[in-house]
């Protein structure tokens, strides 16, 4: 469970959070909408210690964040807007592998990490591609790839089928259907809810840094053109 609680935070005089609390259960399929500005990316990054609160608190399976940065990194996987954001090697193997090498383990679990990851993104016969030569859909599949070889409990999406063509979005959203049914939280930060919306167990649209509606899928379609976002 991820878990916020009168979270404030502040960008100079800016207040982009305003006192949010919110929950997200253990297998929950949640769709956090808003418009641009109004909150999303900042929140999802409390979840696993990005950013510091300016007040209130988070935690991640009963645990504050603040208490150890690599269990609540562990447990809550990030997949950023742009897949580059996140690349920290060149190639598609090694970028995998990295957050299972910084858990300390052996060669052997994180090759399997590693193995197991771009499996479930059907690209296992591409460690050794360069990332730079890979499509915009493909990059996605190995950030994705990247969260899952940490084996984290929910993962958290912030725009993820930005810039992507039809036939990587399907992909995109075949991964997260596999994923959401074997148990994983998933949290998918967009301003628009096609492809989306159907898989929802619930949408929490943030406005001006609070959230304005929490509401179950058909519920807050009749409500969402207020704040901005495309619900079909």
């Amino acid at each position: 469970m991820i878990r916020t609680e009168g979270l404030v935070h502040r960008y100079g005089e800016t207040t982009a959070l305003d006192g949010v609390s919110l929950t997200v259960d253990d297998g929950e399929f949640l769709v956090l909408a808003g418009a641009n500005g109004s909150g999303k990316t900042t929140l999802v990054r409390h979840f696993n210690g990005l950013l510091e609160p300016d007040d209130g608190e988070v935690f991640v399976n009963g645990r504050p964040v603040d208490e150890d940065l690599v269990a609540a990194r562990t447990a809550v996987g990030m997949v950023f807007q742009n897949p580059r954001d996140c690349f920290v090697a060149a190639t598609v193997g090694a970028d995998v592998a990295f957050g299972p090498e910084n858990l300390g383990l052996s060669r052997s679990d994180i090759d399997e990490r590693v193995e197991t990851a771009l499996s479930a993104v059907d690209m296992a016969d591409r460690a050794d591609e360069r990332l730079d030569r890979l499509s915009g859909g493909e990059q996605a599949r190995v950030a994705i790839a990247g969260a899952l070889a940490m084996n984290p409990d929910h993962l958290v999406l912030d725009e993820p089928f930005a810039g992507l063509d039809w036939p990587a979005r399907r992909a995109v959203l075949e991964h997260l259907d596999s994923l959401s049914a074997a148990g994983t939280s998933i949290v998918v930060v967009t301003h628009d809810l096609r492809d989306v919306l159907g898989r929802a167990d619930r949408v929490v649209a943030l406005s001006s840094g609070t959230v304005a509606l929490d509401a179950d899928p058909e519920t807050a379609r009749d409500r969402l053109a207020q704040f901005d976002v495309r619900p079909c």
